[in-house]
């Protein structure tokens, strides 16, 4: 392909053609090949902001497990924040279900938020206030309370049985 592409310029170069219109006839045929049918495209719609990206997808094509759901007292549109914050802010070292198995969880040594003996130590207002402050190589996140109060029933949620 360089070669035929270099032989082309080298034509085209000898025919003393102004260097435009020597290269608008191949543009025109790069952009008619990569123009899709009209009928091809369709409109975008806000579901298709929210798509798994690469980096999170699963590995052999399994289908990745749901999250779970934030239940309580947030409001309707602080559910979806929860999400959020806990997707940005603790999978990286908690993980998705909050066994301290995200990509850094087990260099900061981070706890498993699951496990019934260290949930059955720690109060909701504890947990308040480790997220809002952080502690020993967690920082503190400042977020909206009814965002705090969510990742706390969150992780009362994952508990393993």
């Amino acid at each position: 392909m360089g070669s035929l592409s270099g032989a082309l310029g080298r034509a085209l170069s000898s025919m003393n053609i102004p260097p435009l219109r020597r290269v608008a006839p191949l543009l025109l045929v790069v952009l008619a090949a990569c123009d899709p049918a009209p009928g091809d495209v369709r409109e975008w719609a806000p579901a298709d902001h929210d798509q798994p990206s690469a980096q999170n997808a699963p590995r052999g094509g399994a289908q990745a497990s749901p999250k779970p759901r934030s239940r309580g007292s947030a409001q309707p549109g602080e559910i979806d924040l929860v999400d959020l914050a806990w997707e940005r802010n603790c999978t990286i070292c908690h993980g998705q279900r909050g066994r301290g198995d995200g990509p850094q969880g087990p260099m900061l040594r981070a706890p498993d938020l699951t496990g019934g003996e260290w949930q059955d130590k720690v109060s909701d207002q504890e947990m308040f206030e480790t997220i809002r402050k952080g502690r020993n190589k967690m920082p503190g996140f400042d977020l909206p309370e009814g965002v705090l109060k969510g990742l706390v029933q969150r992780i009362r949620t994952n508990r393993r049985r």
